[in-house]
């Protein structure tokens, strides 16, 4: 419908030299589907199972900040505040950038990492194990996406893991586990960069945890009520 919609629009204008007049089309609902994410103890199970270790590197390091496939590989070492445990998100959706939280052993993970080609910008550069000339220290492009999306993808059916899951699904994966931590939604909203608060929220539907949480906070408020319910 869309498509029908903007080719006619475009004949008006642009063939015909005529105005356009807005038709009011019945656009049809737009499906609200909940994203595919691992369980806390299959993440570790599927980073195991990644054979090379810059893509192991890499797919932790998503996970631990909950960055896009796009931030991550434009990361760069400049980027990171070590001193302040925080990385400064560039490349981000809509432009506009952010600073999320640099756990501990991500930090360590990062820097080893970066010990294997010493490139002075990118901390996952292209050519990672080609070690001939120096490759990886020079390259001005990071690694490539389809093989990172390849190595996920042979890791999670190597763990038997029926469900689809790709590069995006860590990020919404990290969400709902911190909010299964307990992280308020506002700061998870802050960390994943959304503009409105409803994407964010979403994640509440993916764990059990706060809606068992939910309803121990509502008993707990009834349990305090001191009523008397015998009859007068």
């Amino acid at each position: 419908m869309k498509i029908v919609r903007n080719g006619l629009q475009f004949y008006f204008k642009h063939v015909l030299d005529k105005e356009w007049v807005w038709v009011n089309i019945v656009k049809p609902p737009k499906e609200q589907t909940l994203p595919n994410i691992l369980s806390q103890a299959e993440v570790p199970q599927v980073l195991n199972a990644i054979h090379k270790r810059h893509y192991r590197v890499f797919i932790f390091v998503v996970y631990s900040m909950g960055l896009r496939l796009t931030e991550a590989l434009t990361l760069r070492t400049g980027d990171v505040d070590a001193a302040h445990h925080q990385v400064h998100i560039r490349c981000t959706k809509g432009g506009k950038s952010r600073m999320v939280p640099l756990p501990d052993l991500t930090l360590r993970v990062l820097r080893n990492h970066w010990k294997t080609h010493r490139n002075p910008h990118l901390l996952f550069p292209s050519h990672l194990g080609k070690t001939k000339n120096n490759i990886e220290r020079n390259a001005t492009l990071p690694m490539d996406c389809g093989n990172v999306q390849v190595a996920i993808k042979a890791a999670v059916t190597a763990c038997g893991i029926p469900r689809l899951i790709t590069i995006r699904s860590l990020r919404h994966s990290y969400a709902t586990h911190l909010l299964e931590k307990g992280v308020d939604l506002r700061e998870i909203q802050s960390i994943l960069g959304h503009e409105d608060p409803k994407t964010t929220a979403r994640y509440t539907h993916l764990t059990n945890v706060t809606q068992r949480n939910t309803v121990d906070q509502i008993a707990s408020l009834m349990n305090v009520l001191d009523v008397n319910w015998e009859e007068e």
